[in-house]
């Protein structure tokens, strides 16, 4: 619709502004970017359009460079956002995810409480399954690092010709298809923790590398000479004693005495029995949507049948059968043969 203002036709959205609009977006959970453009706003307007979300806010007339520089800057906006976001969830993660009353995991939690505060790097080992990574969580939440960035890199899952760009970063030109500067894992986790999982796959070459970042605390991205000072912690993880992997040359030693400040020994599921009843209530509540009649008490059958069992494959493979039984019960009690 066609107004005048001072003297000039302006055009305006019938029925609902802009502000009005961008609420109504927001309402349907609309997470797309926004940039408002006006002829007759305000600074009241403009204030109130970031609130809901806009991320940018441009007056007419304006020109083309101006735009461009907007819209350049939208992606930023939705990083930092995502950024937001992801400290937020994890801050609300807490311990949550801990489930566990019995001896061992009671030592566990202690040591954690002790270590956390800290500054130390550590080493988290313990069988396939038995939840390093959600431990090394625990330590940097309850780290006053817990409002930044917990960044958890699987050495065993990176190609190794991969792995050292994807932890050092590199410039441009460093090799053939690095055509833009990356930032590294190390920088990445700058003032929060670095989680190193499967560490003795990580190349001895590289470990020497590694090594040499935690010993001067700065980083050289690949193609670069200028060293970038860090303030991190290390928390690696393997599944293996650190020990063996020492004698059979998959971890370096002096690699080990420089991380290994602390170490937390994850018991196995089959030593920790007494945390099986827990874990199954927590996992039938967590995947319960997933079972037509919803949650349901457990067969005196289920639970015998669960504790004489020897889990191998630990929390994770219980997880995955309570998973698996909530979908095959199908609104029934569970029952051994589910």
């Amino acid at each position: 619709e066609v107004y005048e203002i001072d003297g000039r036709a302006v055009m305006r959205m019938p029925e609902v502004d802009g502000i009005a609009l961008l609420q109504h977006l927001r309402q349907f959970d609309f997470d797309r970017p926004v940039i408002v453009i006006t002829a007759h706003g305000t600074i009241e307007t403009a204030v109130q359009a970031m609130k809901h979300g806009a991320s940018d806010y441009l007056l007419r007339p304006f020109d083309l460079e101006t735009l461009e520089l907007a819209i350049e800057r939208v992606p930023k906006g939705a990083a930092v956002s995502r950024h937001n976001q992801f400290l937020r969830q994890e801050l609300d993660r807490g311990w949550s995810d801990l489930v566990g009353t019995s001896g061992p995991m009671q030592a566990v939690y202690e040591l954690i409480r002790k270590v956390g505060p800290t500054k130390a790097p550590g080493m988290v080992w313990g069988e396939t399954g038995t939840g390093r990574e959600r431990i090394a969580r625990a330590v940097h939440n309850a780290s006053p690092r817990h409002d930044r960035l917990f960044v958890p890199v699987n050495c065993a899952a990176i190609p190794a010709d991969l792995l050292e760009s994807e932890l050092f970063g590199f410039e441009k030109g460093a090799f053939t298809g690095a055509v833009k500067d990356r930032i590294g894992k190390f920088e990445l986790a700058h003032e929060g923790t670095l989680f190193l999982d499967e560490l003795t796959e990580m190349p001895i070459a590289l470990q020497a590398k590694l090594l040499r970042v935690l010993q001067d605390n700065t980083v050289e991205r690949l193609g670069s000479n200028r060293r970038i000072p860090l303030d991190i912690r290390i928390v690696a993880a393997t599944n293996v004693d650190p020990r063996e992997a020492i004698a059979q040359g998959k971890l370096r030693e002096d690699l080990y005495y420089r991380v290994n400040v602390f170490s937390i020994e994850l018991p196995p599921l089959r030593e920790r029995k007494d945390d099986i009843a827990g874990l199954v209530a927590h996992f039938v509540d967590k995947h319960g949507h997933r079972r037509v009649g919803g949650p349901a008490p457990l067969d005196a059958a289920v639970a015998a049948l669960l504790q004489g069992y020897h889990w191998p494959g630990n929390v994770r493979e219980l997880e995955n059968v309570i998973e698996r039984a909530l979908i095959l019960s199908g609104g029934e009690p569970l029952a051994p043969q589910h």
